[in-house]
């Protein structure tokens, strides 16, 4: 656990030499993200452990706008492993004008307490600004796309087969509203619609501390309507991280 800790660590510690407070220029060959980080530790009658990171990337190439998502859940109870998810997602938005444009993109997440190895998502579509001010912002995005989930072996051996995959219609709606000059409400969600429902939702309220860095507060609701035996369909992850935007 702490090798893991100092790992992810160093990782999201890397964006921390950029310059505070770069800007991120639509129309310029710009680089931009977010790094996120939070732990817990309890010791005493009780051992717990947990580890919250994130890295946002931003990358605008021309008409291109890229995004580079990078996510980590750590959690232990006395000596038990409660949570364990990583994320890696990678979104290409090639912009036909300021509120059209068509997307693709991939992720893979790795969650072994759903019952799953690993779960896998491509997709690409069109995505639409409805509004855009740079106070408020409501974008959708919908397409085909396919779905790969790979099952442990126990689920395996249950089932007689080892993977599930299946054609999904993918969708996203983005809401964001900055409150103040120094806060921030952002709302997402995806779904992807095929053999089974899955859909996660993100809400999250950010708040500057000082400069570059600011305190997030997120709940996060992932659902699938058709789990496998004995896994719930819905889950919650709330968490409180520091934020550094660069």
């Amino acid at each position: 656990m702490k090798t893991m800790l100092t790992a992810i660590a160093v990782l999201l510690a890397a964006p921390f030499a950029a310059h505070a407070g770069a800007d991120f220029v639509e129309g310029d060959k710009t680089f931009a993200g977010e790094a996120e980080l939070g732990a817990t530790l309890t010791t005493g009658n009780t051992d717990t452990s947990s580890i919250k990171g994130r890295l946002n990337l931003m990358q605008e190439l021309g008409n291109w706008e890229n995004q580079y998502l990078f996510e980590g859940l750590y959690k232990e109870d006395t000596g038990d492993v409660t949570a364990k998810r990583y994320y890696a997602g990678i979104q290409g938005d090639y912009k036909f004008d300021e509120k059209n444009y068509m997307f693709i993109t991939a992720n893979y997440e790795v969650d072994p307490f759903t019952g799953y190895d690993f779960k896998s998502v491509v997709s690409a579509g069109y995505g639409h600004k409805f509004i855009d001010t740079g106070k408020v912002l409501l974008s959708a995005e919908f397409g085909p796309g396919y779905i790969y989930k790979s099952l442990d072996e126990e689920q395996a051996a249950l089932r007689g087969y080892d993977s599930e995959d299946s054609v999904v219609g993918h969708g996203v709606m983005n809401f964001a509203y900055e409150i103040s000059d120094s806060s921030k409400f952002t709302q997402m969600f995806v779904a992807d619609y095929g053999n089974s429902l899955e859909g996660r939702s993100e809400t999250a309220i950010t708040a500057n501390i000082v400069g570059a860095l600011a305190m997030k507060f997120a709940v996060i609701v992932r659902y699938n309507n058709e789990p496998l035996d004995d896994k719930k369909s819905t889950d919650t992850e709330t968490n409180m991280t520091l934020l550094y935007a660069f």
